[in-house]
């Protein structure tokens, strides 16, 4: 099963990404966590390697053929990337997770050491240069939800809330399979 969880910052994809790896002993791959990765390579944080990736189309040109060639290739895996849903063509079930910018400005300030305005400021800042990424180097609107089988809300959800929901949702994919 090839699973892609996606969602704005903040929004709990790492949460529930990790929380499916876990039940299903399913692999995990992070877009997110190779950009973090390269941003402290360069010296940068996330907001300073944001602005050098707009720049830099091969940042994240690399990282999302590196997390394509991941997540085709492996047969059980979950990818957690703003882009994954996208970018997996065989993916079995595709993930978006929404949540509030209020809502996810306290869970960044909550885990990065901000005050809640700075993670909003961050938050709006880090996703307009995602936004403008995206369009310009592969055309996409990452407002267009089209792509993905599930939206939830992971303000209104928790994540063993989330995780029943696609536990669901994986269920019916199997007996569907079993079907065919």
């Amino acid at each position: 099963m090839r699973i892609t969880i996606s969602g704005p910052p903040g929004s709990g994809t790492t949460s529930l990404a990790r929380y499916l790896a876990g039940k299903y002993g399913l692999d995990l791959t992070s877009a997110g966590e190779v950009f973090r990765q390269l941003a402290r390579e360069h010296g940068m944080d996330l907001a300073e390697f944001g602005r050098f990736a707009e720049n830099d189309p091969s940042v994240d040109r690399m990282i999302d053929a590196r997390q394509k060639e991941i997540g085709e290739g492996a047969g059980n895996i979950i990818i957690e990337g703003r882009l994954s849903g996208r970018m997996i063509e065989n993916a079995d079930l595709r993930i978006w997770l929404s949540a509030s910018l209020s809502c996810r400005a306290k869970r960044i300030a909550g885990r990065d050491e901000m005050d809640e305005e700075g993670a909003r400021v961050y938050t709006v800042n880090r996703q307009n240069s995602e936004a403008t990424r995206y369009r310009n180097y592969y055309g996409i609107d990452i407002s267009d939800l089209s792509p993905y089988d599930i939206v939830l809300s992971s303000e209104t959800f928790g994540v063993d809330a989330l995780g029943a929901i696609v536990d669901t949702a994986i269920a019916c994919l199997a007996q569907q399979d079993k079907n065919l």
